[in-house]
């Protein structure tokens, strides 16, 4: 591929969408549709990647950062006018400028390949990345001649009979040959019933001009569908969703039910997991092999070794090591590195703690701001008691302590090596190592306590 910039055209309003976010902000396949086509215009192999922005184009900045260059379309005037305001950033490059959409997330890597590529071979002027639709209605057609070249593109209400009924429309999407598109634009004129400059307008000029104007066709139109309402972007999301499960299908991994099972574009999933109905896996989520996730398991941004086994459980933000057995009814929060083969039962929640190999947490305990050894036993309803009102304290637990059932171990605390907290205690001070402690009123037993009238009927 020779020297490619990309461009994608991300200022307008959306006002179908009804949203005070822009457009190209709404999620898709667990990214931003302007972040879905940069990803995969730059995984193409573009030089540079520049978006245009106009409505809510600081947010738009601000989500991109330092990802891509951004130029300001002041006023929508129209495609032509949004290409224009690159010029400026794009003086003095030569080779293909890439146009393509913010709203448009569904096009691949391959087919922004093979339309650069056909660019390319022949030596085209402008290449139009075109889609036959079943239902062309509301798109410009492609007019070509009896040899199949380009002629025009002939807006819905501008189309004769003859020209409506073809089938190949105009996808929006084009390469141009730099720096010719900059002077074509220039002579591109707003003289329409919108008072628009139409990007459109230079394929007409650039035929008459006796330039080479050719068309690549997508090899699934769905491939090129735009998203302009919130029933487009479900549309788009169960496209995505549907593509994603295929690559893993394909990769050895195994989904049991494909319309219960929701996985973000960017998730990786090991070969011989098994994907069970409810499953969720979002944002920069890493599953290894021969897990197995769900049912109802929902994952965010979480690093997750092999042969782990979890049901039930929402995690979000955290590490779970190799050959770990979770839920049901978990909750592991944000900082949490849960350690090789540990084991995490029933109603548990672990915040911002560091569990070590082999630990069991049975069921039914709140363990927070800890650090946790390896082959310690957390007994039933267990409590890290991190919180003084002010400031959160860290709880120590080392290797091989057993720590009793509905025990509160009251933070700043540390409990020592082989040590044992009885059953029901209070632990307000440092255990020592192989030591026992109990913290626990003395029971006392008050005979005839219960009088005659003590329960009134």
């Amino acid at each position: 591929m020779k020297h490619t910039i990309a461009l994608i055209l991300a200022a307008g309003k959306g006002t179908r969408m009804k949203s005070a976010l822009p457009k190209v902000l709404h999620r898709v396949g667990g990214l931003p549709m302007v972040e879905q086509v940069r990803r995969t215009v730059k995984a193409v192999g573009t030089l540079r990647q520049l978006v245009v922005v106009g409505f809510g184009g600081e947010k738009v900045e601000e989500y991109l950062g330092d990802t891509a260059e951004t130029v300001v379309q002041k006023e929508q005037l129209g495609t032509g006018h949004a290409v224009l305001q690159a010029e400026e950033l794009l003086k003095g490059e030569e080779g293909t400028l890439l146009v393509t959409c913010g709203d448009t997330p569904l096009v691949t890597e391959d087919t922004f390949a093979s339309l650069i590529k056909a660019h390319e071979t022949k030596n085209a002027a402008a290449t139009i990345l075109t889609a036959h639709m079943p239902d062309p209605t509301g798109y410009g057609r492609i007019i070509r001649d009896a040899q199949g070249n380009v002629v025009k593109i002939v807006e819905q209400k501008d189309g004769t009979p003859e020209e409506l009924a073809v089938d190949e429309v105009n996808a929006g999407i084009y390469c141009f040959s730099m720096p010719l598109i900059w002077d074509m634009l220039h002579n591109v004129t707003n003289d329409n019933a919108q008072g628009e400059y139409y990007l459109t307008d230079i394929i007409g000029m650039l035929v008459r001009d006796g330039k080479t104007v050719s068309a690549f066709a997508a090899p699934d139109y769905q491939e090129t569908l735009g998203v302009n309402s919130r029933q487009q972007l479900c549309e788009a999301e169960e496209v995505l969703r549907q593509r994603k499960l295929n690559q893993l299908m394909t990769d050895g991994v195994t989904i049991v039910d494909r319309h219960n099972t929701y996985v973000d574009s960017q998730v990786v999933v090991g070969r011989d997991t098994i994907l069970l109905p409810g499953t969720i896996l979002e944002g920069d989520t890493v599953i290894g092999e021969n897990c197995q996730v769900g049912p109802y398991v929902r994952m965010t941004n979480v690093k997750m070794g092999d042969d782990d086994h979890l049901q039930f459980t929402y995690a979000h933000d955290c590490e779970i090591k190799n050959g770990c057995e979770i839920g049901p009814f978990v909750h592991f929060r944000p900082n949490t590195i849960i350690g090789n083969g540990v084991k995490v039962g029933n109603y548990m929640e672990v915040k911002n703690s560091v569990i070590g190999d082999g630990t069991k947490l049975p069921h039914l305990s709140y363990i927070g701001d800890s650090d946790v050894g390896s082959g310690v036993n957390i007994g039933c309803g267990t409590i890290t008691v991190n919180y003084d009102g002010k400031i959160k304290h860290r709880t120590t637990i080392a290797d091989h302590a057993f720590i009793g059932c509905n025990s509160n171990l009251v933070a700043p605390v540390s409990v020592g090596e082989y040590a044992y907290v009885g059953a029901g205690s209070t632990i307000t001070k440092d255990v020592p190592a192989k030591a026992l402690s109990v913290g626990r009123a003395k029971q006392r037993n008050i005979e005839g306590w219960v009088k005659d009238d003590t329960y009134k009927k």
